[in-house]
């Protein structure tokens, strides 16, 4: 039996998958959608990051800033270099006084330090006429108020220690000093700072007395131990 033609309408024509241009569009907006969704997660993740990282806590005890100016840097400058052109004086005097010439064995005494206090007078010329003729240093502030009890809160207690070590030894006066600090400027319970102290002060005199036999300023206490 000879085989007959197939024409285009025949229903015995295996039928071909051709693609659908609705499906195939539907498929690339659902995969568009899914990539703006990963970037942008992504870009959440990194801001969650960069805002993890600049995470800044707030000091309680910082200086306000409108605190008000109590110098500017105008004033310390021409202060300090009159101080310095002083000391240069001062010391160039003394040291030509001394003798500042050379003699028959060489230079004097006195010949570098006296150069050495003219540069240091030069220099502090040149200092104080730059602060006077400085605008921007007479606009400037130093230091303001709320920074100058911070620096205070610092110094007054590390120079009534260095006066205390000379009466009742470094020991007492280094407690004092680490409890007081604890205490006042940390805001640190009062049992915590007097024992912290006395840990701290408690291993000094047992590392410099005993372990390695160095002799520290003391005072009534330690001689009332013997020591």
């Amino acid at each position: 039996m000879a085989d007959r033609p197939l024409s285009p309408n025949d229903s015995s024509l295996p039928v071909q998958d051709l693609p659908n241009p609705k499906i195939s569009q539907s498929e690339n907006n659902a995969k568009s959608e899914n990539n703006a969704k990963s970037e942008n997660n992504a870009k959440s993740e990194n801001k969650m990051s960069e805002s993890e990282l600049e995470i800044v806590v707030d000091d309680p005890t910082a200086p306000e800033e409108n605190s008000p100016a109590v110098t500017s840097n105008r004033t310390v400058e021409v202060v300090v270099s009159l101080l310095l052109l002083a000391l240069a004086l001062t010391l160039g005097y003394d040291n030509w006084r001394t003798g500042m010439g050379w003699d028959a064995s060489g230079p004097e005494a006195g010949y570098f330090p006296f150069y050495l206090a003219v540069i240091l007078a030069a220099a502090s010329l040149y200092g104080l006429i730059a602060a006077l003729v400085s605008r921007a240093a007479a606009s400037e502030t130093f230091v303001t108020r709320a920074q100058l009890r911070r620096v205070m809160a610092v110094f007054v207690p590390t120079l009534l220690f260095c006066l205390v070590t000379q009466f009742l030894g470094l020991y007492v006066a280094s407690f004092l000093l680490i409890a007081g600090f604890m205490w006042f400027v940390g805001r640190i319970a009062l049992w915590k700072s007097l024992l912290t102290a006395f840990v701290f002060t408690a291993l000094m005199f047992v590392t410099f007395d005993i372990a390695f036999d160095v002799i520290m300023p003391k005072g009534p206490l330690e001689a009332a131990f013997g020591y």
